[in-house]
């Protein structure tokens, strides 16, 4: 499929793929959008930047335009849900370009800014709802949302969801999904607990794997240099300072790291602006404008950054600090060398980051070439403890953690009435974060701490028993029962 024009989709949208010059599918989009088209469930492995977006927005958006379905209050009919608020910004920009010649409403939903805009929004209605966990549990307690007319659900970064103690969170939110619905399903990685979770959640699923075998990126030259910890503001202000580099992330391990270092290039001139989860929703906003329009040069950001920053243009990623889990880098490194351009990936790695720089040579597959000058450092590596173990000192601790053309919408399931705590509304007009890696976790704690109260033993999903689904196009038949009953988990 070589060509936008092949796939059976209706006009409107074609025509805003040409307005955005879209004209070739990328390899997710072609495999997924036709079976996503005919109804079927999608098990999607892909990397952020592989156009994952479109991949489910498209066939989500063609239905809802045939389909004609009037929003009704509260009753979304479709759920998108992605771990950070960057993330979801930018899915529910997605959905409103490719769908600008249709009549159809899509609403954010995240935590970190107060709730009465969205509660608004929700009570005038909307077709497509993009929300991060958190918030979306938050807004179904008091009542605001209700799913029970839900027609497709989509779990973006789903191995992101887990990284971010969002499990909990995400069983509660399956459990209230209705039966009859259409599941997409995409994670950067599949892990044993994300298998265990998709196939809770699909039924006889096209899967699509569009991960290269070797995890990394041809067009990015990836650098590695061995500083001692004293000269390593030093070193990055040089990097910074090369007339090569026209825009850069930084990235840091934690919140107070990232701010340090901003303060630090700030003293150097060197214009920088931090973005983590300490940040109020409006200060990344605007952090992200700046950089975006070129009026900041330096973006210094947490892991969080990493698959919730698409912006082109990017020329260095600079790894201040080692990622601990491998997979982070090539998420790091991934925010550059976007849309077929060339970027460069330096690391800046002390003695004590040696074995998480071994790490990662094993994950991609090769040895990180030395930059210019340097050489190869001598001495043994010394393995760390594990995070885990290294945690019981005296540092902060971290808290775990096509839709179908139906008919108008039924009468509420009652959810209204189920207990809630005395700090409900409270915690959630307060606004939380949807940020974890780095330090506190708000939008995953406050998940945590409902899930306290939900069995230990809660269904690794949310439907009991078959799914009495039906075609997803119009003289299309349901997939037979004898399929049906052999799901996962049921």
């Amino acid at each position: 499929m070589n060509n936008f024009n092949e796939i059976d989709l209706i006009e409107p949208i074609r025509r805003a793929l040409a307005e955005e010059n879209y004209h070739s599918p990328t390899p997710i989009q072609a495999k997924t959008i036709p079976a996503a088209l005919e109804g079927n469930d999608i098990l999607g492995c892909a990397q952020t930047g592989t156009g994952k977006t479109a991949a489910f927005a498209l066939p989500i958006l063609d239905c809802l335009g045939r389909a004609h379905r009037k929003a009704q209050p509260n009753r979304p009919l479709v759920l998108v849900l992605a771990p950070t608020r960057e993330l979801a910004i930018q899915i529910g920009e997605s959905f409103k370009i490719y769908g600008r010649h249709l009549r159809l409403k899509t609403t954010l939903v995240f935590g970190g800014v107060k709730q009465g805009a969205q509660v608004r929004a929700l009570d005038r209605g909307a077709h497509v709802l993009v929300a991060t966990p958190g918030r979306l549990l938050d807004l179904m307690d008091q009542g605001f949302i209700e799913l029970d007319q839900l027609d497709v659900f989509v779990l973006d970064e789903a191995d992101r969801m887990l990284d971010m103690g969002f499990l909990p969170d995400l069983k509660r939110i399956i459990r209230e999904l209705p039966d009859d619905r259409q599941s997409l399903f995409f994670s950067a990685t599949v892990p044993p607990k994300i298998r265990e979770l998709s196939q809770s959640l699909l039924i006889d699923p096209i899967s699509v794997n569009v991960t290269p075998k070797k995890q990394s990126v041809d067009l990015i030259d990836q650098q590695v240099m061995h500083v001692d910890r004293s000269t390593k503001i030093e070193t990055l202000a040089e990097i910074l300072s090369d007339d090569d580099v026209d825009q850069a992330i930084v990235f840091t391990r934690t919140k107070r790291g990232a701010n340090m270092v901003v303060q630090r290039l700030e003293r150097k001139r060197i214009s920088a602006v931090a973005i983590h989860g300490n940040k109020s929703q409006n200060a990344r906003q605007r952090a992200l404008a700046a950089f975006r329009d070129n009026r900041i040069q330096v973006l210094v950001a947490t892991d969080v950054a990493a698959r919730g920053i698409d912006i082109e243009g990017v020329t260095h990623v600079v790894n201040y600090d080692v990622p601990t889990d491998p997979e982070s880098y090539v998420h790091r490194i991934g925010r550059t060398g976007r849309a077929g351009a060339k970027g460069v990936a330096i690391t800046l790695c002390t003695a004590e980051e040696r074995s998480e720089l071994r790490d990662i040579e094993r994950l991609i597959g090769m040895k990180i070439p030395l930059a210019d000058g340097q050489q190869e450092p001598t001495g043994p590596i010394v393995k760390k403890q594990k995070a885990s173990q290294r945690s019981s000192g005296g540092g902060r601790r971290r808290q775990s953690s096509r839709p179908s053309v139906r008919g108008q919408a039924g009468s509420s399931n009652g959810r209204s009435g189920r207990a809630s705590s005395p700090n409900k509304k409270k915690l959630a007009a307060s606004g939380r974060q949807s940020e974890a890696p780095s330090g506190g976790r708000s939008e995953a704690k406050s998940g945590d701490a409902r899930g306290r109260g939900a069995s230990a033993n809660e269904a690794s999903g949310g439907s009991s028993g078959g799914r009495n689904r039906r075609g997803r196009r119009p003289g299309k038949n349901a997939r037979s029962q004898s399929k049906r009953s052999n799901r996962s988990g049921e």
